[in-house]
């Protein structure tokens, strides 16, 4: 007699909670209006699950790049905000592991915003 088929709301079960649970980020960082006004925002992929941190990994990395960051709201955006919480299976799919930071460059990053 073979146990009985895990529900999806339990652990361990394939599609389960923990498969639906942000493993990282998708973050947009709003930069200081310089020479090109085209470049307004940055986009970064974290590998970390803490929106919180994958928020200031990304401004590290934008400062890191010698990109000035936003001190403040411009146009109704916020200088920092995590678009897409990208599962364990979305992030595989991408190639990005925990904890790896992956700079997306300035264009919106439509393939790693899609579900």
């Amino acid at each position: 007699m073979s146990p009985p088929p895990k529900s999806p709301e339990q652990p361990g079960a394939p599609g389960g909670p923990e498969s639906r649970a942000p493993a990282g980020w998708v973050v947009a960082v709003l930069l200081e209006p310089g020479r090109d006004p085209e470049q307004g925002r940055r986009y970064f992929a974290i590998g970390r699950a803490d929106r919180a941190q994958a928020e200031w990994v990304a401004v590290d990395m934008a400062i890191s790049l010698g990109l000035r960051v936003a001190a403040s709201p411009a146009g109704g955006e916020e200088p920092v905000q995590a678009l897409v919480p990208l599962s364990p299976v979305r992030m595989r799919a991408l190639g990005l592991a925990s904890g790896e930071r992956r700079d997306l460059g300035d264009r919106r990053p439509r393939r790693w915003l899609t579900a």
